[in-house]
């Protein structure tokens, strides 16, 4: 049986309003258009298609949650660095991704980058809002299924000297490597320990985090 037997859609907010009671746990998925974020959530809650996939870059225009049981969610955010988005959608963005910053509920960030094109500014940028001071955030390097073994290394290895202590990464492909460990982070993350015993990436101890 699936650990996340009870995924379900819960809503999709297009404003903060709109946005579920902030208790309980909940987890982000993040990632530029078309690194394979949608995928990679279907593939870890084991639903084929829970989220909205497509080849077109863009498809997630909402903050779209879902429910895993006994208010633990995960959050699908909107793709970044699609250029067909227009300035009205980017502005109206920011305020709801801002919001989702402030909950309390919100434990960690899974940030989706495809392991050919390596970490972009962009995604720094990703990192930073996220505050990896502040809460945990683990990059899976997607789609290293059409990578050599020795390319998915490499992507691996020049993904971690960037990242340093301020996120954790790993393979992953939608198809099988690394969906059991992406799961049993997911897991971890959404039965958090006593705020004072959080540890993030690099061991350091949540010490004064919200």
């Amino acid at each position: 049986m699936s650990r996340f037997a009870q995924a379900r859609f819960l809503l999709s907010a297009a404003s903060a309003t709109q946005f579920p009671a902030d208790r309980g746990a909940e987890v982000a998925f993040a990632g530029r258009s078309n690194a394979g974020k949608s995928s990679a959530i279907n593939a870890i809650l084991a639903r084929r298609s829970l989220a909205r996939t497509g080849k077109t870059p863009g498809s997630t225009r909402l903050v779209n949650f879902f429910e895993l049981g006994s208010d633990r969610r995960v959050v699908d955010l909107p793709g970044y660095g699609y250029a067909r988005v227009t300035e009205r959608e980017r502005l109206e963005w920011a305020p709801l991704i801002e919001a989702l910053r402030e909950r309390r509920s919100l434990q960690g960030l899974f940030l989706i980058v495809d392991a050919r094109r390596g970490i972009a500014a962009a995604d720094l940028a990703l990192l930073e809002w996220a505050d990896p001071a502040a809460r945990r955030v683990h990059v899976l390097l997607a789609k290293a299924d059409k990578l050599s073994r020795r390319e998915a290394a490499g992507a691996l290895r020049s993904a971690e000297q960037i990242l340093r202590s301020r996120a954790s990464a790993q393979l992953f492909s939608a198809f099988g490597e690394g969906v059991v460990e992406a799961q049993q982070l997911l897991t971890s993350w959404l039965a958090p320990a006593p705020e004072a015993d959080k540890k993030f990436p690099g061991g350091r101890t949540a010490t004064g985090a919200d």
